[in-house]
C-alpha cells in the first residue's frame, strides 16, 4: 500500500511538471506569433504606393510621382491649384484710371456689384470645396488665402460704392486708411490739397514725374477737377493702402519647396527661358 501512495505522488508530481512545461511553450509561442506579426506589419505599412500627377507650371510640363499612402490625388490637385493658381488677385474688378470709367461705374453701380457678387460667391465656393493636404503649412495657407479673398471682396465692394458716395469709406474695416476717407468726406479746398500731396508722391515712383504732375495741373484746370481728385484719392491713396492691408501669404521659394517636397521625385520637361 505505501508502495502505491508513492507511485500516485511520482506520477502526480510528473504530469503537473508536464503541463507547466507545455504551458510555457505555448506562452512562448504567442509571443513569438505576435513579435513576427509586427514587422510585416510595419514593412506594410513603409511601402509606398506610387501615382504620378501631372502639372504645368510658367515653362515646363511636370509629373509628379507621390505616395498615395500619404496623400490622395485630389489632395494634390487642390494644393497645385492653393500654390499655382489662387495667388495675386482672386476676384476681377473694375479698373477706374480715367474719368470715363469714373463715370461708367456711377452709372453701372448696381450691375458691377451683382458681377462682383456673383464672383466672389464662386470663388467662395471654390475654397469650401478646395482639399489640400493635411499638414499644418498648407491647411495655413489654404486659411490665409481664404481670409485675403474676403478682405479683398470687401475692398472693391466699399470702393465701387465710394465712387459715388465716399462716406462709405468711413466705416470700412481698412482703419490704417482713414486718413484718405475723413479727406474724401472733407470741403473741397482740403480735397484739392490732398490731391497735389498725393500726386507729389506719386511723382517721385515714377518714371516720367514730370508727366504726372503735367496731367495734374492740366486736371486741375478741369471743370471736372473734383471727379478727378475723387478718382485719384480712391484708386492711388485710399484703395493702394486698402490694398497693403490685405494679409496675403507670401508665395516666395519657401512655398516652391513645400509644393515639391510632397513627391517623390518630379520629372520635368522645360522650354528654354
Amino acid at each position: 500500500m505505501r508502495i502505491w501512495i508513492i507511485l500516485i505522488l511520482l506520477l502526480s508530481f510528473t504530469g503537473c511538471k508536464k503541463e507547466s512545461l507545455v504551458s510555457k511553450k505555448d506562452h512562448l509561442n504567442d509571443s513569438v506569433s505576435t513579435t513576427e506579426k509586427t514587422p510585416k506589419d510595419s514593412l506594410k505599412s513603409k511601402t509606398k504606393r506610387e501615382e504620378v500627377f501631372s502639372f504645368e507650371t510658367e515653362l515646363c510640363n511636370n509629373k509628379g510621382h507621390f505616395d498615395a499612402n500619404r496623400y490622395s490625388k485630389e489632395e494634390i490637385a487642390g494644393t497645385y491649384q492653393l500654390w499655382f493658381q489662387l495667388g495675386g488677385l482672386l476676384l476681377n474688378a473694375p479698373h477706374i484710371f480715367k474719368l470715363e470709367d469714373l463715370q461708367q461705374v456711377r452709372r453701372d453701380k448696381n450691375q458691377v456689384l451683382a458681377k462682383l457678387d456673383q464672383e466672389f460667391a464662386e470663388k467662395k465656393k471654390v475654397f469650401e470645396n478646395l482639399r489640400v493636404v493635411n499638414t499644418p503649412y498648407w491647411q495655413n495657407i489654404k486659411a490665409q488665402t481664404y481670409q485675403a479673398l474676403l478682405q479683398e471682396y470687401e475692398l472693391n465692394k466699399i470702393q465701387i460704392l465710394a465712387y459715388s458716395d465716399p462716406s462709405v469709406l468711413l466705416s470700412s474695416t481698412f482703419k490704417g486708411c482713414n486718413h484718405f476717407a475723413r479727406v474724401l468726406n472733407s470741403g473741397d479746398n482740403e480735397i484739392i490739397e490732398e490731391w497735389r500731396k498725393l500726386r507729389e508722391q506719386m511723382s517721385k515712383k515714377n518714371g516720367d514725374p514730370q508727366r504726372i504732375m503735367d496731367e495734374f495741373e492740366s486736371h486741375l484746370n478741369s471743370s471736372y477737377k473734383k471727379d478727378y481728385a475723387v478718382l485719384d484719392l480712391i484708386v492711388f491713396g485710399w484703395g493702394n493702402c486698402a490694398n497693403d492691408e490685405i494679409r496675403r501669404p507670401q508665395r516666395d521659394e519657401k512655398m516652391n519647396k513645400e509644393f515639391d517636397a510632397l513627391f517623390l521625385k518630379i520629372d520635368a520637361e522645360c522650354d528654354e527661358p
